[in-house]
């Protein structure tokens, strides 16, 4: 699209050309919205954050509601794929693991076995001799549970988002690439212009997807929100004896690890006991903070994975990826419409879900805007349950953190 195609007016806006923004693009589509425009700073679509995910789609969750938005965005993975044509989302159903070192965590799988139970999700307890046999290159000595998922998997997350935007197109949804927003105009205390380098447009409503920079987009309508990039990376080795693409994914949340196999290299990430964070007031909106620490970061998550993965820390590096995902105070999405600043709808701080969540908040944000009662917890992602509250950036970043340490703890 050219820059005399930018039209005059449009209803909605959405600032961002990632998962989540062409996620959203998709669903509003699919629900009838067509008068969308999506708007991305950088030359293509899918270049920043998201086009740094790891990709796994795992749906054993903490509570009904995020499992459920969890199966959700499975099933649209798989149905995205079986329909085949010239856009597929990469999904690989080849189920998942999640591991127990201690009896505490045991006893942590046990629990979310019954919360699987609860909403119909397939998962299975079973014995180590059956979870070497699903993943022969690991040693599971030390390992006292193992939780099973067969409909667990993963997916490209560039392919998402072509999958996305492909048939968003066909819907009628415009995308424009190498658009940088410069501001969001107000009349009468509602959204009502995106001015632009390119020209301006007026509209009815703004969906800001943008990411990292999802902070800068709801500054310039007058919204102070606690969206905190933190650093989240992984590496990918060389090839490996004895891996393939169908081996399942593992997650290792006593020692904060997931990996899958990655061609026949290892794909290897985690959470890190010292998170690194960024104050979003202290960069703009055109800017993308380098990651510091990447090389020492990937080193780590290789000596831990040793033990379990004999060989891996003499492996070549053969790509490290690396970027800032959000996360917010209270570990909750910020989906929905903003009462403050009518017309600005949020549909970020996705804590590191982006990619896989976008389907099901794709979902969240279709019912967050057209259904008269929404659920209580998608009532709960509204971006106004920061009003009034008494928070600085700070002690923001510090819970951001903190969510992003603990994010396979015991409980979450």
């Amino acid at each position: 699209m050219t820059t005399s195609d930018l039209p005059q007016s449009i209803q909605y806006i959405i600032i961002g050309g990632g998962a989540m923004g062409c996620g959203a693009a998709y669903a509003l589509a699919n629900a009838g919205h067509a008068n969308i425009l999506v708007l991305e700073k950088q030359p293509s679509l899918c270049e920043v954050t998201s086009s740094q995910g790891a990709g796994l789609c795992g749906q054993v969750r903490s509570s009904a509601e995020r499992t459920r938005l969890a199966m959700f965005s499975a099933q649209t993975f798989a149905k995205l794929q079986a329909a085949g044509g010239p856009a597929t989302p990469g999904w690989h159903p080849v189920g998942s693991l999640r591991l127990a070192h201690t009896v505490e965590r045991a006893a942590d799988l046990a629990r979310l076995k019954t919360v699987c139970d609860e909403v119909g999700l397939e998962v299975e307890l079973i014995d180590i001799a059956r979870a070497q046999k699903l993943w022969p290159k690991l040693t599971f000595a030390g390992i006292r549970a193992a939780l099973w998922c067969p409909s667990d998997g993963y997916m490209h997350p560039q392919s998402v988002v072509g999958t996305y935007a492909h048939y968003a197109r066909e819907l009628g949804v415009r995308f424009v690439t190498g658009v940088v927003v410069q501001g969001i105009e107000l009349r009468g205390g509602r959204v009502a212009v995106v001015r632009t380098n390119r020209g301006t447009i007026e509209c009815e409503n703004v969906i800001n997807a943008a990411g990292s920079h999802a902070y800068h987009v709801a500054k310039m309508a007058g919204l102070e929100l606690p969206i905190v990039p933190v650093r989240h990376e992984y590496f990918v080795s060389i090839p490996m004896p004895g891996l393939h693409p169908e081996l399942p994914v593992v997650r290792i949340p006593d020692i904060g690890l997931y990996l899958r196999a990655d061609g026949q290299g290892v794909l290897a990430g985690g959470f890190e006991e010292y998170a690194c964070s960024k104050n979003p007031t202290e960069f703009g909106l055109t800017d993308e903070p380098p990651v510091p620490g990447v090389e020492e970061v990937a080193s780590d998550f290789a000596r831990r994975l040793e033990p379990l993965l004999p060989g891996v820390c003499g492996l070549a590096t053969a790509r490290l990826a690396k970027g800032w995902p959000t996360f917010t105070p209270d570990g909750r999405f910020i989906v929905g419409r903003s009462s403050r600043v009518p017309g600005l709808i949020m549909a970020g701080g996705c804590n590191a879900h982006g990619i896989s969540g976008s389907p099901g908040l794709g979902q969240h944000l279709i019912e967050a805007l057209f259904n008269d009662d929404p659920s209580p917890y998608v009532r709960s992602l509204s971006p106004d349950r920061f009003e009034g509250q008494q928070w600085d950036w700070p002690s923001a970043q510090r819970a951001a953190e903190k969510i992003y340490r603990e994010y396979y703890g015991i409980g979450c």
